[in-house]
């Protein structure tokens, strides 16, 4: 299979920002010997620097076929070191047998995109040994200035929420008219909102050991920071969220 370079590029990307990941977090746990399951892998390179971190196995899983197609074809031909204990499935996690139990389980930039985020916690509680983790760092959340993820095709800031759901599905049509658009599931977004989140969280059985948002670097960030510290303003100047959680 030859390689697209648009996708070699997003692999780098990904490569680029795994570290940033990690230390959103504090800093990455010891994945010596252990047993990892990347949900939403994509390209696949948070699955390899995993690998190459010491864990003994990693199984990446995505819905996308054509994303675990290159991504099973870029470790055999580029990242042959790891090959033996990574592997990619195009298969939802609710199909992935259940006796297979990991020590970790990581999600990075996808719980905004899952509709059913409890129903997915729960096949990722049946999965994770005793003790286990799941690390999951998303943004940008729907409430916050850009979090339609660009549907809306503008900059301005919270415009979406202006636009409301209606809207956004307009302006989408508009721009894609051949594809059949009725909801922002359609869009691959959930649209949950910062409280939905910590709910759904706490509701989930497994134990919050940490929850943590708008964590990044940038001017820009830490200035939207200042005015989430306001109760009344928290929900819209929220733009990331870093989770972990542990099965007791």
């Amino acid at each position: 299979m030859k390689l697209k370079q648009a996708d070699l590029d997003y692999f780098a990307r990904g490569e680029w920002q795994n570290p940033q990941f990690w230390r959103r977090f504090g800093g990455q746990p010891d994945f010596t010997g252990k047993r990892v399951l990347d949900v939403g892998c994509g390209h696949g390179s948070m699955a390899i620097y995993v690998a190459r971190a010491g864990a003994a196995s990693v199984v990446g899983l995505d819905l996308n076929c054509r994303l675990i197609e290159f991504a099973n074809a870029n470790l055999i031909q580029n990242h042959g070191d790891v090959a033996d204990r990574v592997t990619f499935l195009c298969q939802d996690l609710k199909d992935y047998p259940e006796d297979e139990t990991f020590d970790f389980i990581l999600s990075k930039d996808s719980f905004e995109h899952i509709l059913d985020l409890p129903g997915m916690l729960a096949e990722m509680k049946k999965r994770l040994k005793r003790g286990g983790r799941i690390y999951a760092g998303f943004g940008p959340l729907y409430n916050s200035p850009l979090g339609d993820h660009g549907y809306s095709q503008s900059r301005i800031p919270w415009r979406h929420l202006m636009l409301g759901e209606e809207g956004v599905l307009a302006r989408t049509r508009a721009r894609w008219p051949q594809l059949e658009i009725h909801s922002l599931g359609d869009l691959g977004l959930n649209g949950l909102a910062l409280a939905d989140y910590e709910r759904i969280f706490a509701q989930s059985g497994l134990t919050i050991l940490s929850l943590q948002t708008n964590r990044s670097d940038k001017l820009l960030s830490r200035l939207l920071s200042l005015p989430a510290r306001i109760p009344f303003l928290r929900e819209y100047f929220t733009f990331n969220l870093y989770v972990v959680l542990e099965r007791p």
